[in-house]
């Protein structure tokens, strides 16, 4: 039985096959919680797949302490140079809106994604074609800023937004972020957009009901509504060079198309983007949503400088030594198989072959492990790394670098 992870991709796209033998962890910053445990093991299949929604691409290359992406987040999102309207904690007086309402009201800012790549036809003409297709969500109605996968506009020379009211537009990249997943789109003409609330998925609880809105199969099923409850929060995923981490279950239906998507709560307010579905044959229900809370800091950063800056630490990793430490009865971690020159771990005296075992108080048994570890940081913050070498358990005081999304 094959372990499938799918992108919620419309289309096969070749170019989109990058994994590789984990060369560099990109590691973003600032996770609201400690979140690994019950990871489905799996096979991670490039976003290539049809029934696929997320790219969740790239090796684990070199350990780079990602994004600073996801800082833990408290009640209020909103900074005065905030683009987002962020939402107040609820109060338990506050009611649940009917699905027909929530449709009503958030369905007009999720749009369709359509990327558009050179391809050559059998009778020799080249053009742009559709090769992928996902859906976004307008998080700046006077900008036209658009919230996104960056998995559903990779590789695109041409990307096309459909709008509730039927029209059809170019839309530019104003930033991408491979690291997490995450792209913000941005279109020129803004007449009478509607844009969506940011609700607060640090205080999203197991059981709760949720509502995603998408374009399943691409704009012939347009806004399509799916509702179902929070299955479980902290999820993690071996998903190589993505926010695979921290990720929101949902059984709510989410299929090819999803990706980029809103996932809403009973308020109307996004908690998380869609991102991922866990296609095994025979499971049924298993998406996943990358926590809004999580990704405003890194949509932000995107807005503002068009790259994401994460908190780097520079070493490659090897899992597999995992699985030579539990037949060896020796202590699960992080095993460094490769550390850049003059890096920050490099420079802390840390050296291939030794096993991370802790990041501050945080327990790191995989590589997985230590990416969330570390997205709890910031670039320039000092933290204190547990490791083994030669069998001695040793500490040293790492200053995190700085990687940017390209």
């Amino acid at each position: 039985m094959t372990d499938e992870i799918h992108s919620l991709n419309d289309n096969n796209n070749p170019s989109a096959d990058t994994s590789s033998d984990k060369e560099e962890i990109e590691i973003l910053t600032s996770t609201q919680q400690s979140m690994a445990q019950n990871k489905p093991k799996n096979k991670v299949f490039a976003f290539a797949s049809l029934c696929v929604i997320s790219a969740f691409i790239g090796g684990l290359t070199t350990v780079a302490v990602i994004p600073h992406i996801y800082p833990t987040t408290s009640t209020a999102m909103q900074t005065s140079n905030s683009s987002f309207t962020q939402v107040a904690n609820l109060t338990a007086t506050e009611t649940n809106f009917p699905v027909a309402q929530i449709a009503k009201n958030v369905g007009p800012a999720v749009v369709g994604v359509s990327n558009l790549q050179s391809s050559r036809s059998f009778s020799g003409n080249s053009g742009l074609q559709e090769t992928g297709s996902g859906t976004g969500f307008i998080i700046d109605a006077k900008k036209g800023y658009i919230a996104t996968n960056n998995h559903v506009i990779d590789g695109a020379q041409k990307i096309t937004i459909s709008l509730s009211d039927g029209r059809n537009l170019d839309a530019k990249v104003i930033g991408a972020d491979p690291r997490t997943d995450l792209a913000v789109l941005q279109i020129s003409d803004t007449t009478n957009l509607t844009a969506v609330k940011m609700g607060d998925s640090s205080k999203v609880e197991v059981g709760e009901s949720v509502v995603a809105i998408g374009n399943p199969g691409g704009e012939e099923f347009a806004r399509s509504v799916t509702t179902g409850v929070i299955s479980a929060t902290n999820r993690t995923l071996e998903l190589q060079g993505e926010a695979s981490y921290n990720l929101i279950q949902t059984d709510a239906a989410i299929n090819p198309g999803n990706s980029g998507g809103p996932l809403v709560n009973y308020q109307g307010q996004v908690i998380g983007i869609n991102s991922v579905k866990y296609a095994e044959t025979g499971f049924e229900g298993m998406g996943f949503a990358i926590p809004i809370s999580d990704a405003l800091p890194t949509l932000q950063q995107l807005i503002n400088s068009g790259v994401a800056k994460h908190p780097a630490l520079l070493v490659s990793t090897d899992d597999q030594y995992n699985t030579y430490a539990k037949s060896n009865n020796k202590p699960q971690g992080a095993y460094i198989s490769g550390v850049t020159l003059n890096g920050p771990a490099a420079k802390a005296g840390l050296k291939q072959g030794d096993v991370i075992t802790k990041i501050n108080d945080g327990l790191v048994q995989n590589s997985s492990d230590l990416i969330r570890e570390l997205y709890k940081n910031n670039v320039g913050d000092k933290v204190t790394i547990t490791y083994i070498r030669d069998g001695q358990t040793k500490q040293v005081e790492v200053t995190l670098g700085e990687l940017a999304s390209t």
